[in-house]
């Protein structure tokens, strides 16, 4: 059951990120940006919390959970280290899926060799 929560929930996060790429003119990076800040203000007004605990990968996953991850870690940032956690936080929280993300999109470019569009 835990399966198929995930895969509705992540399944119903892309298609909200679908109609806003096929209904309006917003480019994919802003639409990308606009689903990392909504996981931000879920998570700064708690209601990722329990939204993650139900659907499990399905919520943690996208892009709205990366910016849960990003809140989360610089709140606790923050309560341990005080303002100077704010400019930390992120940046710890977030490291291993960035540095995975580059180093993977890096392999793809060497194996794919990809080309400038006109």
């Amino acid at each position: 059951m835990d399966f198929l929560k995930a895969f509705i929930v992540g399944g119903l996060i892309c298609v909200a990120a679908q109609i806003l790429m096929e209904k309006t003119k917003l480019m994919p990076g802003r639409i990308m940006v606009i689903l990392v800040c909504t996981g931000v203000v879920l998570g700064a007004l708690q209601i990722y919390e329990p939204f993650l605990e139900f659907a499990g990968s399905g919520a943690s996953v996208p892009l709205t959970g990366f910016g849960y991850n990003l809140w989360k870690g610089i709140k606790e940032a923050i309560d341990s280290d005080g303002f100077i956690g704010l400019f930390r936080g992120g940046f710890k929280a977030a490291a291993v899926g960035t540095c995975a993300a580059l180093v993977f999109s890096y392999v793809a470019s060497l194996i794919f060799q990809p080309k400038m569009t006109k």
